[in-house]
């Protein structure tokens, strides 16, 4: 007997990174003109912070700490693509050596202020500010 829960809506999982530096947060603009978190997709055989310590050496060309879970949720890429997003707040030393990768159109580090008025998903946002706001308290 086949358990039921195979039968289950599967969607790819994506692990994505907040990166705030100097009151900057690091962003990649992709294919739909969005601006989004710099990770990818999780692969079966790595866990969520291996699978995102890979990505952003791939897309940014820099290591970064992997702290705290931030949010997850399902986001509609267009109608019937979903994807499950987790984002984790990161921590680097510096952003000198940062390099995009051929995979998306545009790398750019924006003021907090600024990430309102961006293209993105609102779950992104969401996530960035959660993560400014837990450094701003560390520094506090």
């Amino acid at each position: 007997m086949t358990p039921s829960d195979n039968s289950a809506t599967h969607f790819p999982v994506s692990i994505k990174g907040v990166i705030v530096h100097d009151g900057r947060v690091v962003l990649l603009r992709n294919e739909r003109q969005e601006w989004e978190l710099p990770g990818g997709k999780l692969e079966l055989s790595e866990s969520p912070t291996a699978c995102l310590a890979r990505e952003i050496a791939e897309e940014l060309n820099i290591s970064v700490e992997i702290d705290a879970v931030l949010d997850s949720w399902v986001y509609a890429i267009a109608p019937g693509i979903n994807v499950l997003i987790v984002t984790y707040g990161c921590r680097v030393n510096g952003l000198g050596g940062m390099a995009i990768s051929h995979e998306h159109k545009e790398l750019a580090t924006f003021a907090l202020h600024d990430v309102a008025e961006l293209n993105m998903p609102p779950g992104y946002k969401a996530s960035i500010h959660a993560w400014a706001a837990r450094l701003a308290r560390e520094t506090a």
